[in-house]
């Protein structure tokens, strides 16, 4: 299926994110993944990328995505005009919300928070107030961390969300919390066993977060996760 860029913005020097059209309607649930396709230097190549909003039905979606300079597929889609083309092989993955609710600690550094903005969008857009949650997002600076201010909103506007926004090389102006995403998961899982711990980002944290949680007694159906290498 072809897939036309519409628009996109830089949230940051090496970050982007894309709107892509397609010629029907697209039905896909939070957390998963868009498979994109093109020739790049003579060679068919496929790619994977988190959906960066939630679905609103129509035949549009969202991905973002670090460009890596010595990459084969982020620097062809960061050249990319509006109006031009890549393929869609289709929308997979489940990574997705699990039932039944239970209070939930998300994890993600860098964009790893990509999905989990899609699926908080379609959580408290569908009014769902069955789980408590709280997102720690790690970064290296300040201004690396992505819709923060989304994140701050949902936190003023839903008694049962708290963003905890970390950063790993504060500057002098930063008044949040300072250094890696697992000190502060375990502070918050304490002695809790009655807690989903979702964890998105790169393969490093993610096995270190899925060891933490078991150490605290977190059943295997209890971790979700994402890699991205």
């Amino acid at each position: 299926m072809i897939a036309t860029l519409l628009e996109y913005r830089d949230l940051s020097s090496t970050i982007r994110h894309f709107t892509f059209e397609v010629p029907e309607r697209l039905d896909f649930q939070p957390g998963q993944f868009a498979s994109l396709n093109a020739m790049v230097g003579g060679k068919e190549i496929t790619r994977a990328y988190s959906l960066a909003a939630a679905s609103k039905g129509d035949n549009r979606f969202e991905i973002c995505l670090n460009l890596v300079e010595d990459g084969v597929f982020s620097p062809h889609l960061f050249a990319l005009k509006v109006g031009e083309n890549v393929l869609l092989k289709g929308i997979y993955g489940a990574f997705l919300w699990r039932q039944p609710p239970m209070d939930t600690i998300l994890v993600a550094t860098g964009t790893g928070i990509v999905p989990f903005r899609a699926m908080l969008q379609d959580h408290y857009c569908r009014g769902s107030e069955k789980r408590d949650i709280t997102l720690i997002y790690g970064t290296r600076h300040a201004e690396n961390l992505l819709w923060a201010e989304e994140f701050r909103a949902l936190e003023a506007n839903h008694a049962g969300f708290r963003f905890v926004p970390t950063v790993t090389r504060p500057d002098q102006d930063w008044k949040g919390e300072a250094g890696r995403v697992q000190p502060i998961l375990l502070g918050l899982l304490g002695d809790r066993k009655d807690v989903q711990v979702y964890a998105c980002g790169l393969k490093e944290m993610v096995d270190s977060v899925r060891a933490l949680c078991k150490e605290r007694g977190l059943e295997r159906r209890q971790i979700i996760f994402e890699k991205y290498d």
